[in-house]
């Protein structure tokens, strides 16, 4: 008997499923574990395999289509099987679309009498409003990171005019963590753009328009975002609710993000002669999980052949893809100092524009200062046993092991014997989280990035400072992706480096609290009745005092410094 396949819920805040590419056409056969299509969700591009043997009798929709979650994807059975009551009692959203628009063209041939212009605008008075994620030719403003409310055009590559392929660089866009790429994922003429360089763009918002030209009324859907009546607003306060890379609903465009910027000018193969896909503009054709995972390997996608439809370059590409020797890269050439305009007896001075980043720590944290009573707790710290601890570690350690490790280290031990500082305040209830995952604030020239090192209780020494400079490196870079930030229980600032002594930060939320590192000065103390010379560290723990009382952070704080301590106790 035929069995019907529905669009899985491959994430957690997956809502719908944009078909990449079908690997199986309607009367291939198919046996378990076949490759049938890959599937871009709102976290990351899928490979979706069959569970069943039988021949594919029905697809749901085209490469490019939009099928909701739990909407009929495929048909599997045997040749010949009648199938039409499983694709009328499957048949989705996608699939009623063409019977509708068919309906609309075929509405006007059957007036045959001549309307006045009054009349004839009648029906359009009355129709209901436009919805703009429904209409195909419309890209909106994506949800590039799960804090963005905006986006800044930082670049157009793409004019009115201009021919516009799948995979195609259409602009960059400027958030409040990173600048990233928007591709196309459709053919078509760039019809009109709804900002211009520097311009911001609230999300969901009316960002350029593709489509046949000719055939669009551009005009009409300007008008329609203009009212507010496109979808944008309409759609704004529910996606704000997600943290989730939003598309547009059904029937809209979607857009590729690549935080990877490196594509812009691909170098020369490294490896072997390949011939990647490319596009007409000489841009890699790959999947974004392909350029994610390439991207996190170092590998360059331009040098991987793709096995994808037309040379496209997916996951298992990158997966078996076996480069030759890296070359080192060469330094990039330092930036020239602007020059300044200030000159003895004349007042002069430099505006800057805010940037997307810049605001939302501005936002954040001062709704964070304001909104949660903090308050702090400071502990001195004798680090002379874990300067001697790291002098031995580095003899032998192939990552060279920093005291902010040792800090992170003792701090994710203790947090498992202290809960409830590893916590979130929610408003009418409280998160004890059970896993340990630490932000540690990365500053770039922008401001402010908090990458995180998830699980750090399980992992050694070695393997958190390897992956805390990864991140440094990322951060400085612009590579980071969403992924990379959220989620973190529990924050670390240090300002040790740059020979403060001691400070007080402000709480990350939704963490409870955060610890801010001070430097390690050689001062006198007093050890066995003398006066001698010792090493020192103060450590601040800033508290929510909804969540963390007084005795909870001091406990805590007593724990971390018993630890540094003595640093072979944590490493047990």
């Amino acid at each position: 008997m035929a069995e019907v396949i529905l669009m899985p819920r491959l994430s957690d805040t997956m809502t719908e499923g944009v078909i990449a590419a079908w690997h199986k056409k309607v009367g291939d056969q198919v046996s378990k574990g076949d490759l049938l299509a890959e599937v871009e969700t709102d976290k990351a591009t899928m490979d979706l395999e069959s569970y069943k043997d039988g021949t594919l009798l029905h697809i749901g929709g085209g490469d490019g289509s939009k099928i909701q979650v739990n909407d009929l994807l495929a048909i599997i059975g045997k040749p010949g099987e009648d199938i039409t009551s499983l694709i009328k009692d499957g048949a989705s959203t996608p699939g009623a679309e063409p019977a509708r628009k068919e309906e609309a063209a075929s509405a006007p041939a059957a007036e045959s009498k001549p309307v006045s212009a009054p009349e004839a605008k009648a029906p359009n008075a009355a129709a209901p409003a436009m919805d703009l994620t429904k209409e195909d030719s419309v890209i909106l403003m994506p949800r590039l990171s799960d804090t963005m409310t905006e986006g800044v055009i930082a670049e157009w590559h793409k004019k009115v005019g201009d021919e516009v392929k799948k995979g195609d660089l259409l602009a960059e866009v400027e958030t409040d963590k990173a600048t990233m790429d928007l591709e196309s994922y459709k053919n078509g003429t760039m019809l009109y753009l709804g900002a211009q360089k520097g311009d911001k763009v609230p999300v969901n918002s009316l960002l350029c328009i593709v489509g046949e030209k000719g055939k669009i009324d551009v005009d009409k859907i300007i008008a329609a975002a203009k009212a507010g009546s496109g979808g944008a607003e309409a759609h704004a306060s529910t996606d704000a609710d997600k943290e989730v890379i939003t598309p547009a609903d059904a029937g809209a465009e979607q857009l590729a993000v690549s935080p990877d910027r490196s594509d812009k000018a691909v170098p020369p193969p490294t490896n072997q002669p390949v011939e990647p896909a490319r596009n007409e503009n000489g841009r890699v054709i790959a999947s974004p999980l392909a350029k994610k995972l390439a991207a996190e390997k170092g590998f360059d996608i331009g040098n991987i052949p793709g096995s994808g439809d037309g040379g496209r370059i997916i996951k298992k590409d990158v997966d078996s893809f076996v480069p030759a020797a890296k070359k080192a890269e060469e330094p990039k050439a330092p930036a020239a100092p602007a020059k300044s305009s200030a000159s003895s007896g004349v007042e002069s001075f430099d505006e800057v524009p805010v940037s997307q980043m810049r605001k939302v720590i501005a936002r954040r944290l001062a709704e964070s200062l304001f909104t949660a009573p903090h308050f702090y707790i400071t502990m001195t710290i004798d680090m002379d046993a874990a300067v001697a601890s790291r002098a031995k570690l580095n003899e032998v350690s192939k990552v060279k092991i920093s005291f902010n490790d040792f800090v992170l280290k003792a701090v994710a031990v203790s947090l498992k014997q202290h809960p409830k500082v590893n916590s979130s305040w929610l408003g009418d209830k409280i998160r004890y989280n059970h896993h340990v995952n630490i932000g540690v604030a990365v500053a770039v020239d922008e401001g402010l990035l908090v990458p995180v090192v998830r699980f750090a209780d399980s992992k050694t020494l070695s393997q958190i400072s390897a992956e805390v400079k990864d991140f440094a490196q990322k951060a400085k870079d612009k590579k980071l992706q969403p992924a990379d930030w959220e989620g973190s229980t529990f924050t670390i600032s240090n300002l040790g480096m740059f020979g403060v002594d001691e400070f007080t930060a402000i709480i990350n939320p939704p963490d409870a609290c955060i610890l801010a590192i001070g430097g390690i000065s050689q001062v006198p103390v007093v050890k066995n009745g003398a006066v001698v010379p010792g090493n020192v560290m103060k450590v601040t723990l800033s508290c929510d005092h909804r969540v963390v009382d007084g005795a909870t952070g001091a406990a805590f704080l007593q724990t971390v410094k018993s630890l540094l301590e003595e640093p072979l106790r944590m490493l047990i």
